[in-house]
């Protein structure tokens, strides 16, 4: 890939850094999904040998605690890789721009 002006430069490094959350947060995922189902498998074979029913063992608040807080963490993530949420995203700030530089423009105006 050539890159011929700055704004190539530019979007190929908007394309970089995007790509480069897209693969933090599916490694995220992947490590959220991996190491929950060891520890809930764990726990479950652990408290199913101590004698406690399947249902029991299963069902226990400690084996979905981790799953529930760091979802949570995992949560906001998504949300801000896929940008769910734009209360505050590029646009309001875009917006916000304008808006203090119309305001500038007419304090200006307003002293000539």
């Amino acid at each position: 890939m050539e890159i011929k002006t700055r704004e190539d430069r530019k979007k190929l490094n908007r394309a970089k850094k995007r790509i480069g959350e897209l693969k933090g947060f599916y490694w995220h995922f992947a490590s959220y999904l991996g190491v929950n189902l060891f520890i809930s498998i764990s726990k479950i074979i652990r408290n199913l040998a101590a004698g406690e029913s399947f249902s029991e063992a299963f069902f226990d608040f400690g084996t979905f605690a981790i799953w529930i807080f760091w979802g949570v963490g995992l949560a906001f993530h998504a949300v801000k890789v896929f940008s769910l949420v734009t209360l505050f995203g590029k646009d309001w700030e875009e917006k916000q721009i304008q808006k203090y530089i119309k305001q500038e423009k007419e304090r200006v105006e307003k002293f000539r």
